[in-house]
């Protein structure tokens, strides 16, 4: 299964962008990820994604998990055949109605507002250790 960002806007400030990528290298390896950071929803048309691909907007209304019950939701995509999972991240704008109506599911990362920024890292590392949780990496322990 392949995992997708897909993000509006650049991560502009350099620490955040070095524990982006950091996250990202570390899921590889464990599955295809690919960061797409897109300067406008236009964008969003041209990309290559697997017609199937699951689509999931962060949003702060969305369902929220505890690391664990992430972990297994994702294994059930994975499970379930879900060739690629996409997961759309706003700017500080928010998200365009087109991504809205595109996503099948919602995830909040939490109650507490952050930076669209710092959202990226959030969603990557908890991209990372559900990955690793499912193969018993002692990472998350």
């Amino acid at each position: 299964m392949k995992v997708r960002m897909v993000m509006l806007g650049k991560t502009r400030r350099p620490e955040l962008r070095a524990l982006l990528d950091d996250y990202l290298a570390r899921v590889r390896r464990f599955t295809p990820v690919e960061a797409n950071e897109l300067r406008q929803e236009a964008a969003l048309e041209r990309l290559k994604v697997e017609p199937t691909a699951d689509w999931v907007l962060l949003d702060a209304g969305g369902r929220e998990f505890d690391s664990a019950g992430f972990a297994r939701w994702l294994g059930g995509q994975r499970d379930r055949g879900v060739r690629e999972v996409v997961f759309l991240c706003g700017d500080a704008e928010g998200f365009p109605e087109s991504w809205r109506k595109r996503a099948r599911e919602r995830l909040s990362l939490g109650r507490l507002t952050l930076s669209h920024e710092l959202a990226r890292v959030v969603l990557a590392e908890q991209i990372y250790r559900a990955f690793a949780l499912l193969a018993g990496h002692p990472y998350p322990k």
